[in-house]
């Protein structure tokens, strides 16, 4: 083989191997990363204790809402905004599916998720079918969505 081949071929492996490891394997702060907060679950007083006890189970409940989404993959292409649950850009935003998806693909958000009519989504939900109490969990998270 021709010398100028050899290097334009070694060139575009190191260069490709470079970017790779510039763009892809070191964090950019694409904004993706999660956000960590400690607790003090230790009880400092009998009145204190229950006003922890309320404020984690609030969280609770929002983690919990944002774990069904991020379990079964749906914030890898979604967000859902009015929640302030950021995802990828891929698919549109959830914050008024709860609304919009009867009027977009002919039945409530509910048998969508059963049966979903677009062909991605059949793809995606086909492979990883959702049970109904999932199903039921990620509507109301949606309904919350669509009264912010």
């Amino acid at each position: 083989m021709n010398k100028p081949v050899i290097h334009f071929i070694l060139s575009a492996v190191l260069g490709l191997g470079i970017g790779y490891i510039a763009y892809d394997v070191i964090p950019q702060g694409n904004g993706q990363e999660k956000e960590v907060t400690a607790v003090d679950q230790s009880p400092k007083a009998e009145e204190p204790a229950k006003e922890e006890k309320k404020s984690t189970e609030t969280s609770t409940a929002s983690a919990g809402e944002e774990s069904i989404l991020q379990s079964k993959g749906c914030l890898g292409c979604h967000s859902v905004e009015a929640l302030n649950l950021k995802g990828g850009a891929t698919g549109p935003d959830l914050s008024q599916a709860f609304k919009n998806v009867e009027g977009k693909h002919g039945k409530p958000v509910n048998e969508f998720l059963k049966e979903p009519t677009s062909a991605v989504m059949s793809g995606v939900i086909g492979g990883n079918p959702l049970t109904d109490e999932e199903i039921n969990q990620v509507v109301e998270i949606l309904k919350e969505a669509s009264e912010k």
